[in-house]
């Protein structure tokens, strides 16, 4: 399983590439995280060149089982983020 960097590792490594002080960086992560969360709330699908790009995605209401029990149960319809993988980054890997 891949290393996990959280938010304040993140913060670090950005304020090092940058001018941005510590708090700086963490204000501009956060900036764009929240841009991210409310354009995917309006519909909209985000690009990040070189990343890939978030949208969202309509499912459809379907059939499951309920873990234990064996229950058959109705799984309602429902929206979920999906996430494409740039083609740079993909050969990067």
């Amino acid at each position: 399983m891949a290393e996990k960097i959280a938010k304040t590792q993140l913060v670090d490594l950005v304020a090092s590439k940058t001018n941005l002080n510590k708090k700086q960086a963490g204000e501009a992560i956060s900036a764009l995280l929240d841009s991210v969360v409310e354009a995917l709330r309006t519909g909209k699908s985000v690009g990040l060149p070189g990343l890939g790009t978030f949208s969202v995605t309509q499912t459809a209401e379907r059939q499951g089982v309920r873990p234990g029990t064996n229950e058959r149960i109705t799984i309602p319809a429902g929206k979920k983020v999906r996430f494409k993988v740039a083609s740079t980054l993909k050969t990067d890997l």
